[in-house]
């Protein structure tokens, strides 16, 4: 499996036989979108940071099968479960934040979960149905999702066996909010490494079975 991010929480998941596309974004975020093909599209929001599904194309000219609400789906060998989060508060101007769906996505042996625009901890219930995930893709930033703290906080309730952090400020974003860079998130957990890549590539086999791993991807 290959996993490649383009910044906030767009990601492409890649095994031997399917493509999987989460949040992609448009133009006016100041990063550049890819041209990008894939067999399932996953959209945890519906604003502009997270819904542009027609960047993505479909296999041979179709189009891809479109996921973007809650429930359980299975398409071409990829599970996927879809869980709604609703805000917890909404009194105070900063807590005015919409719904988001989660989703915990399962192929190749691996079971991945991508919090979207998550700004809050799960509940117990919650975080029950991620129980035994392998990959965690969360977002770090703060503004209106979690801050570094609560992303160390979530890591430690979810315990993946690998993370990739989201949604933090790096060259070109514009936002009306800024978040916060990588360094707070990598102070907060400790190991984070020093070395990025563009692609991260695992197998099942190769999954750590003591130690969290942090990756660090380039868009």
């Amino acid at each position: 499996m290959n996993i490649y991010w383009y910044g906030q929480s767009f990601f492409k998941i890649e095994s031997d036989k399917t493509v999987l596309a989460a949040d992609p974004f448009d133009q006016s975020l100041g990063l550049k979108v890819p041209r990008l093909a894939a067999d399932v599209v996953i959209l945890t929001d519906k604003d502009n940071e997270h819904n542009n599904a027609k960047a993505v194309k479909g296999p041979e000219g179709a189009e891809p099968f479109l996921i973007d609400s809650p429930g359980e789906y299975e398409v071409n060998n990829i599970f996927v479960q879809g869980i709604l989060i609703k805000p917890e508060s909404k009194e105070k101007e900063a807590d005015k934040k919409k719904d988001t769906t989660i989703y915990r996505i399962d192929l190749e042996g691996i079971s991945l979960v991508h919090l979207g625009n998550l700004n809050q901890i799960l509940t117990e219930e919650q975080a029950e149905k991620l129980e035994g995930i392998d990959i965690l893709m969360i977002p770090v930033g703060g503004a209106y999702a979690l801050n570094a703290k609560q992303a160390a906080e979530m890591i430690s309730q979810l315990e993946p066996r690998i993370v990739i952090p989201m949604q933090y400020d790096i060259p070109g974003l514009k936002l009306k909010n800024k978040l916060a860079g990588l360094d707070a998130f990598c102070k907060e957990i400790g190991v984070c490494p020093k070395e990025k890549t563009n692609k991260f590539k695992i197998a099942k086999k190769d999954l750590p079975q003591e130690d969290l791993q942090v990756a660090i991807l380039e868009p």
